[in-house]
C-alpha cells in the first residue's frame, strides 16, 4: 500500500499544505523545529487515530486556531481510500467520507511501521515502552485487540477506584469479585493476542538478526506475563487483595507485561553495547514490517523520523535491502542520495514544504 497525497490544515506549524508522494522513497529534509516530524505525525494520526508524541489532541492544533484537519489519500492493491481526521473540541474521524463511531474501525486501513530516535527506549526504557510497541503492531492487524485492551484499562481504573474506596471508606471487599472476573477475562484475551505476535516476532527476528550481524549474534525473546491462565490470574488477584487495598491500585495484571531480549544468552538491557541496541531495534522493526506484509499481503508504510542518522553505512545498506517495494517517508536534517532508488525530495522550512525534483 502507499499514500498518494497528504492535506494538512492548521496542523502543528502548518497553515495549509498539500503534499504529493511517490510510491517509493520520500525525503523531507531541513533544520530542526521546521515541521518535518509533524508530517510523520499526521500520517501516524490517520493510521492509529492518535499521536505518537502528543498527550492531548489540542496540542496538534496550530496556535491561535480552533480546529485542524488531516486528510490522507491512500491506495491498496484492490482499492483507493481516504482518511480524514478533524481536531476541534472533539476528534472526528472519517473513512471515505463516512464518520466512524469507534477508533477501532480506523485501525488496519493505513498500516505503518514507525522508526524514531526514541525507539531505543523500547529496549532501554521501562516495560511500558515494550507494551506500546506491541500495542501499535497488534492493533493494526487485530482491531479487536484494541477493543479488549480499552475494556481492560477501563475495568482496571474502576477496580483501582474501588480499592481506594475500600481503604478510605470501608466499602465491602466482596464487590471486588465483579471487577476481578472482568479483569481476568479481558487480560486472558489480551495475553492470547500478545503471545501470538511475540511468537511471530521470534520466528522472524532470528533470521533477520543473523543476517545483520553476519551470524555472530543469536537473539532470543522471552515474554513475561502472569495472565496466561484466567483461573491462575483470578487466584493471584485474590492473593494480593490486601496489598492492593493498602496500595490503592492493582499490582498484578496484563498492564505489567513485558518481554526480555537476550543476545548470545545475555540480557541486552544489562550487557548490550550501544551498537547491539541499535542493531536489535532494527531487527525488531524489520520483523514488524515482515509480519504486517505476511498478514495483509501488502507492505506497510515506513515512517523514518530522523532515523537514518542513527545507522552506520553497513546497517543502512542492510536496512535498504529489506525495504524493497515499500513506500518510505524519511525526515532528516541534511539531504542525501540513495543509489538506484526512485526518490522525491522536499525541503521543509518554517511550516512550508518545497519540492526539489
Amino acid at each position: 500500500m502507499w499514500i498518494n497525497k497528504i492535506k494538512i490544515n492548521n496542523f502543528r506549524n502548518y497553515k495549509n499544505e498539500e503534499i504529493n508522494l511517490t510510491k517509493n522513497i520520500n525525503i523531507f529534509y531541513g533544520e530542526n523545529a521546521q515541521g518535518k516530524t509533524n508530517i510523520i505525525e499526521s500520517i501516524f494520526l490517520s493510521s492509529m487515530g492518535k499521536s505518537f508524541r502528543a498527550k492531548k489532541d489540542k496540542e496538534m492544533i496550530k496556535l491561535d486556531e480552533e480546529r485542524a484537519s488531516v486528510e490522507i489519500f491512500f491506495s491498496k492493491a484492490d482499492r483507493e481510500g481516504k482518511v480524514k481526521v478533524d481536531l476541534e473540541n472533539k476528534k472526528n474521524v472519517y473513512l471515505n467520507g463516512i464518520k466512524l463511531k469507534k477508533l477501532s474501525e480506523l485501525l488496519g486501513n493505513i498500516n505503518i511501521v514507525i522508526f524514531t530516535p526514541d525507539d531505543i527506549n523500547i529496549l532501554k526504557g521501562g516495560p511500558q515502552n515494550r507494551r506500546k510497541f506491541l500495542d501499535i503492531m497488534i492493533s493494526q492487524l487485530r482491531p479487536n485487540y484494541m477493543y479488549n485492551l480499552n475494556l481492560y484499562l477501563k475495568t482496571l481504573e474502576q477496580r483501582n477506584n474501588y480499592l481506594r474506596q475500600i481503604r478510605e471508606e470501608n466499602k465491602s471487599e466482596n464487590l471486588l469479585e465483579i471487577w476481578d472476573e472482568k479483569l481476568a477475562e479481558y487480560a486472558n484475551n489480551i495475553y492470547k493476542y500478545r503471545n501470538e505476535f511475540i511468537n511471530k516476532i521470534k520466528n522472524k527476528i532470528k533470521i533477520i538478526h543473523e543476517e545483520i550481524t553476519d551470524k555472530k549474534e543469536n537473539i532470543e525473546i522471552e515474554y513475561i506475563t502472569e495472565c496466561d491462565n484466567k483461573e491462575k490470574y483470578l487466584e493471584l488477584l485474590k492473593k494480593r487483595r490486601k496489598l492492593d487495598i493498602i496500595k490503592g491500585f492493582t499490582t498484578k495484571g496484563i498492564h505489567r507485561d513485558d518481554f526480555m531480549i537476550y543476545i548470545n544468552d545475555k540480557e541486552l538491557s544489562i550487557y548490550g553495547s550501544q551498537g547491539q541496541h541499535r542493531t536489535t531495534i532494527l531487527s525488531l522493526k524489520l520483523s514488524e514490517l515482515k509480519i504486517i506484509l505476511e498478514e495483509t499481503g501488502e507492505n506497510p508504510i515506513l515512517l523514518l523520523d530522523d532515523f537514518m542518522s542513527e545507522l552506520d553505512e553497513k546497517r543502512k545498506k542492510h536496512f535498504l535491502e529489506n525495504i524493497k517495494d515499500t513506500q518510505v517517508i524519511i525526515t532528516c536534517t541534511e539531504k542525501f542520495d540513495i543509489e538506484n532508488k526512485n526518490i522525491l525530495i522536499y525541503n521543509v522550512k518554517d511550516g512550508k514544504v518545497f519540492k526539489e525534483n
